[in-house]
């Protein structure tokens, strides 16, 4: 039996996710703990509670129905106490402005391919399809490759979303089983990697080598973050790498940096870049030059997903 991962979002729609327009479906768990993640609720494979102060009117209707007692009112708003919580979700539930959600949720097959049939008109009409994104879904090789095998059967265009930080056998797995690969290349040096992520890159970079190696369609997206790698040292060694893979040059997506993930902090009660490195969004002079010094490498070059 294949263990079922969670879903915490569909994003219908999305034109940033390979080509034409998808469906997206989000999986949580990461390997990785990006300073500027955009999505940090996917971290953790299990559920947990989100809360958004803006939409609270201190009713406390929440604190009332929690049968745990997790959570209490203060001035600024509803605290988690998060060792009480069995996050059974009677608070979401009771909250007249769903100020309170759970993150997270298990979807049966029958009803997952459902939803994602209801777009398919749209999607054969534009080119697109679906992607499976994440969260990291090779952390979840058995139910990515189950999920695309029966996308392969009902004839949807697969993409994967991916850090590509895995073992190369489950990349060769979920590689021969989608038609593209969307894959995150973050830093060239492995420390600074290591310090800003979490974990090391040579991994992701043998897999990105064996991709090209075995002829497998993907594109490279970089999250270009002011203060951590739009210097010219790391965009010449990151070109300087691509352009010494086999094959086609891979296309490459210059995603700039927005700081969406620190309101998602203090949904999750979490703090948002603790060590308080500086992060920016790059300037518009600075996305062309970085833009510039990849093709100088013979990338063709797109700013945006």
């Amino acid at each position: 039996m294949v263990r079922q991962p969670l879903i915490f979002d569909i994003k219908r729609y999305a034109i940033n996710d390979g080509p034409g327009i998808r469906t997206t479906l989000f999986i949580k768990g990461c390997p990785l703990r990006c300073v500027w993640c955009h999505n940090p609720e996917s971290w953790t494979e299990t559920k947990q509670l989100l809360y958004k102060p803006s939409r609270c009117l201190g009713c406390r209707s929440c604190v009332n129905s929690c049968p745990h007692h997790a959570l209490e009112w203060e001035e600024r708003g509803i605290i988690n106490r998060k060792d009480a919580c069995f996050l059974c979700g009677r608070c979401a539930e009771e909250c007249p402005t769903m100020a309170l959600e759970i993150c997270g949720k298990e979807w049966t097959w029958e009803a997952l391919m459902t939803e994602i049939e209801k777009e398919r008109e749209v999607m054969e009409e534009s080119g697109g399809g679906v992607t499976i994104c994440g969260g990291e879904p090779l952390m979840h090789p058995q139910y990515t490759l189950q999920l695309l095998k029966e996308l392969r059967k009902r004839g949807f265009h697969r993409t994967v979303d991916t850090s590509l930080y895995a073992s190369q056998q489950v990349v060769a797995q979920v590689a021969e089983e989608c038609e593209l690969m969307l894959v995150d290349l973050k830093l060239m040096d492995s420390e600074k990697h290591r310090l800003f992520t979490g974990v090391p890159n040579q991994l992701i970079l043998d897999n990105i080598r064996w991709l090209a190696e075995n002829g497998h369609d993907f594109r490279i997206r970089i999250p270009l973050i002011e203060g951590i790698n739009t210097d010219d040292e790391n965009i010449k060694e990151t070109g300087l790498f691509l352009d010494t893979l086999p094959g086609k040059k891979p296309v490459v997506h210059l995603l700039p940096y927005h700081d969406v993930g620190k309101d998602k902090h203090q949904r999750m009660w979490s703090v948002f870049n603790p060590d308080g490195y500086h992060m920016s969004t790059p300037s518009e002079e600075t996305l062309h030059h970085c833009s510039a010094l990849l093709t100088s490498f013979g990338m063709k070059v797109v700013i945006g997903g």
